[in-house]
């Protein structure tokens, strides 16, 4: 696979490609990521932390990044905290973790 330099001459780390064919085995794979994240107490937009971390795509990338959102939501780890922007200017939640996964006591 050839990959091509950045702008600044650095060679980007190639992006995980490993093909994940179940929801449950992706979302056990990106959820300690999340709670990183969400222990930070720092607002986030899930598009960017997958970005950024370099996340694998989920098998069902219409529906399953809201699923694992919810799932988060429902556990305690994470809570609404507005609105963020997409690449292309839509509006998506953004969120920050919980006062619980804060102080490390939701996983």
């Amino acid at each position: 696979m050839t990959v091509q330099p950045t702008l600044d001459g650095t060679i980007p780390t190639p992006r995980a490609q490993q093909r994940i064919d179940d929801y449950e085995t992706w979302a056990a794979l990106i959820r300690p990521t999340f709670i990183e994240v969400a222990a930070t107490g720092q607002p986030f937009l899930f598009w960017k932390v997958a970005r950024e971390h370099q996340l694998p795509d989920p098998p069902d990338r219409d529906h399953d990044w809201g699923r694992f959102a919810a799932a988060l939501h429902k556990d305690g780890i994470t809570r609404t905290d507005g609105y963020g922007q997409t690449r292309d200017k839509s509006a998506v939640r953004r969120w920050r973790g919980t006062a619980a996964a804060q102080k490390g006591l939701v996983a």
